[in-house]
């Protein structure tokens, strides 16, 4: 099969094409036809090993998991003997946040990892790009800040993929939703449910509000720049593990007040919180939005591109058409 394989840590330059064997699925597992898979910051992450501590966890000198990327959706093409809740031929959509390996045109995963039917109504990259931002966005709004009806929420980088599912998502919940993005992506964050939208090349969100939540979504701001923007006990999140947010969330988390809060939204995803974006989308409480699309073989130039930060959602690669 073809395959994308990062060998060493370093600039996009070091991910090439190449031929490997096709896995085998063990008696617990499914194997995948990938037709559509996602490119991320996470995902140029990993692959330059920035910040260092990935080194910690994937490998120390190169990668322990060469064939990268995680949002993936595709088809079921066989399965091992045990595996119940999956047959040969169905749609799937769903992550690879321990073993990776959404770079592919085929991968084994085990039944009970974080994969379900795709829904009836969205393509395969559409139903990956859900994978991409909500799944994250998910985490931070209902499970971490604990989002209610009437309550105030502003997004910074509304427009990217955590961003734009962010404000889908808070809309849903019934949030009075703020979007921060530039000039051209005004019209596509007030179409996503943001009730206002602050220009940041035209004003400074942070003399705006005051909020319940601020949802740093592409981790560019901080928490002491946005403290005075928040209602008291209102919630800073952000996406970004900085040295600095990792002290302030523990700092804050003493006591009453104002507060800083990161999570490792990845390693926090099931079957569940697939499930509950697959009844929303289907219900068109939730829309996939996508930027760019590049075949399997410009994986180079798909990076290049996400780490320009001026992607709108999602940038979705093709494996199978």
């Amino acid at each position: 099969m073809k395959a994308i394989v990062c060998p060493t840590y370093g600039s996009p330059d070091v991910l090439s094409l190449r031929d490997v064997a096709i896995p085998l699925p063990a008696d617990n597992e499914v194997r995948i036809r990938i037709h559509a898979a996602v490119v991320t910051p996470a995902d140029c992450a990993f692959r330059k090993a920035d910040p260092a501590a990935i080194r910690l966890m994937y490998g120390l000198a190169r990668p322990k998991y060469p064939i990268i990327g995680v949002e993936l959706a595709g088809v079921i093409e066989s399965i091992g003997k045990d595996v119940t809740q999956f047959k040969t031929g169905d749609c799937i959509f769903g992550i690879s946040p321990r073993r990776f390996g959404a770079y592919a045109e085929y991968v084994c995963l085990p039944e009970d990892a974080p994969l379900v039917v795709k829904p009836a109504n969205l393509t395969f990259e559409e139903a990956v790009g859900i994978c991409d931002g909500a799944l994250t966005s998910l985490i931070f709004l209902r499970d971490v800040a604990k989002i209610q009806r009437g309550q105030s929420l502003l997004v910074n980088g509304a427009s990217g993929a955590v961003g734009a599912y962010a404000v889908q998502l808070a809309a849903f919940l019934g949030a009075d939703v703020t979007g921060v993005c530039s000039t051209p992506n005004v019209e596509l964050v007030q179409s996503l449910g943001a009730r206002q939208v602050i220009d940041y090349t035209q004003s400074d969100f942070t003399r705006s509000g005051p909020y319940d939540v601020i949802f740093d979504a592409v981790g560019k701001s901080s928490f002491s720049r946005c403290k005075q923007t928040l209602h008291p006990g209102g919630t800073y999140l952000s996406t970004v593990p900085t040295p600095a947010m990792l002290f302030q969330a523990a700092w804050t988390s003493i006591g009453t007040g104002k507060k800083a809060k990161f999570t490792a939204a990845g390693l926090r995803q099931n079957k569940e919180n697939l499930l509950f974006l697959k009844t929303l989308a289907e219900s068109g409480g939730i829309r996939p939005v996508i930027d760019r699309r590049y075949p399997l073989e410009r994986i180079v130039d798909a990076h290049r591109y996400v780490e320009t930060g001026r992607k709108r959602g999602n940038v979705i690669i093709t494996v199978e058409d």
